[in-house]
């Protein structure tokens, strides 16, 4: 039991510590005279020029926009022929990209279209279907909402034919 509690206590204070410890890291980067990047938890020598800072304590680090970049975003893209290049490349990778939505949902539409009228093709055929079988003159039936079969008398079997007709009407012409 006292390892158990003494595992659950390490696990407790070691956040703490290394919260507590944090200021402690690195806060400052900058590049020395010589080029090479220093890492301190003090300021630089004043010989480092403002420019020379790349981090200082409690903001983080952007990364220096490369020069095309630059260019590019404040439109001055004849400076740098290569940057130029690779935002035409990019504008037309995006119209093609454009396109090619277009065309997808264009297919989908006709897709649809075309779904839509099978069914309306499947619906005119099995109203005429059933219509027909109404014309017989046979003895129907149909099943009620207790799911009892009931034989249609004259009314229903009227009703039923206007109802089917009307499907005809909608689902049949072009």
């Amino acid at each position: 039991m006292k390892l158990h509690m003494s595992f659950v206590a390490w696990l407790l204070v070691t956040p703490v510590v290394v919260g507590l410890s944090a200021p402690a890291w690195a806060q400052w980067q900058w590049t020395d005279a010589s080029g090479r990047k220093v890492f301190s938890d003090t300021a630089p020598p004043s010989d480092i020029p403002d420019k020379n800072i790349l981090r200082r304590p409690g903001e983080r680090p952007a990364p220096p926009p490369s020069k095309p970049v630059a260019d590019a975003a404040q439109g001055n893209t004849e400076a740098d022929p290569a940057a130029k290049a690779a935002l035409d490349k990019k504008a037309a990778a995006l119209e093609a990209q454009k396109k090619q939505a277009e065309e997808a949902e264009k297919a989908k539409e006709k897709a649809q279209a075309l779904k839509a009228a099978a069914a309306k093709a499947d619906n005119c055929q099995r109203a005429q279907r059933n219509l027909a079988s109404l014309g017989t003159g046979r003895m129907l039936s149909t099943v009620n909402d207790k799911g009892e079969r009931v034989i249609m008398n004259e009314d229903t079997r009227n009703a039923e034919k206007a109802r089917l007709q009307q499907i005809v009407q909608q689902s049949c012409t072009p």
